[in-house]
């Protein structure tokens, strides 16, 4: 079936904004808005548990279908949240929680029993046998620590390396299918994405900065990507864009507390960011449409199966279900938002 070809599963006949796309190869027929269980907007890492519940079941209701956590955020909270949270729904569909595993490498020569045991903690906070997804949450280089968490390839795919440990609990049954996240160098990437065990990838994918998909001139992006996700759809990947709203700037939004600590995403790119914002909102005419279109964008390329946003209130799944009603941008709205954008940013 097309990548851009949306379907309804069975038991969300009542759920009529919300489109589903193919996961990569998976068989998973994943909803277009994916809940993301992180940092940024604050609601999963934290005990808010009425305001939590609230906020999920809002969600299963407009038919999302797949969350996505990882035991480092907030320490695990996020999984003991999302997973005090699930267990209260009784759907009609099935709901598919990914989660992530990250290692600290120095010396060892075998990460094996480091996946076995993130697993088995994950799954107790999260209340589930199993999960649909798991990904490997370092970033991938050519050497060890070239940026945070980095670590090789041959780290991943070496005979005692991560590759083997999600194999281990894939064996165990309680892992389904394994992903990455796209943070890294984009050949060291492409070489982990070729060896062909991978069934998904999530990266940066987002309106300022589209060129984990799309080659684009170093000096309209920061940083480059290296275009790393066109190899991921060649390979039949299903692809999840994170950062959709640009952790916040595209929103109009001061940085958040991730913001402000986080390795990855350092502030004066956020800071850049938001100038940015300002010059498109001035040519859009309103926040309001900046935040449309900033979802449109992303959900418009066929090779993106879903986009995870953090939500923090119910209104805001509400917004964003609403938003995927109007469909992809028309191409010719989209050329000018790129042409736009790439004066703005020179």
């Amino acid at each position: 079936r097309p990548a851009n070809q949306f379907t309804q599963p069975a038991g969300l006949a009542e759920t009529p904004n919300m489109q589903f796309r193919p996961l990569g190869s998976t068989g998973i027929d994943v909803s277009t808005l994916s809940f993301g269980a992180g940092p940024v907007s604050g609601l999963m890492t934290v005990d808010a548990d009425d305001r939590q519940q609230a906020v999920i079941a809002r969600a299963v209701e407009l038919g999302i279908n797949w969350f996505d956590t990882a035991a480092t955020y907030g320490n695990g909270q996020s999984e003991r949240s999302l997973g005090n949270a699930l267990s209260t729904l009784r759907p009609e569909f099935p709901l598919y929680v990914a989660t992530k595993v990250r290692v600290n490498v120095t010396n060892e020569t075998d990460l094996r029993p480091a996946v076995v045991n993130s697993v088995r903690e994950s799954l107790a906070r999260l209340k589930r046998p199993s999960v649909a997804l798991l990904q490997i949450h370092n970033s991938i280089t050519w050497n060890r620590h070239d940026q945070p968490t980095s670590i090789t390839p041959e780290d991943v795919l070496g005979p005692r390396g991560l590759l083997a440990g999600l194999q281990d609990v894939r064996d165990a049954g309680w892992v389904s299918h394994f992903g990455l996240t796209g943070i890294g160098d984009a050949d060291a990437l492409r070489t982990v994405m070729q060896s062909r065990h991978f069934a998904t990838i999530q990266a940066p994918f987002h309106i300022l900065n589209p060129s984990a998909l799309r080659e684009t001139p170093a000096p309209l992006c920061d940083p480059d990507y290296g275009g790393f996700l066109q190899t991921a759809h060649d390979l039949g990947m299903g692809i999840f864009a994170i950062r959709v709203y640009a952790a916040g700037a595209l929103l109009g939004a001061e940085p958040s507390k991730h913001t402000l600590t986080t390795q990855f995403f350092p502030l004066d790119l956020y800071r850049r960011d938001q100038s940015r914002v300002q010059r498109l909102t001035a040519w859009l005419g309103s926040q309001s449409k900046l935040r449309e279109s900033a979802l449109r964008y992303v959900l418009s390329p066929p090779e993106i199966s879903s986009a995870i946003i953090g939500f923090g209130e119910t209104s805001h799944v509400e917004h964003a279900a609403q938003v995927t009603e109007l469909g992809p941008m028309p191409m010719a709205e989209l050329e000018r938002m790129e042409t736009f954008r790439n004066s703005a940013i020179v």
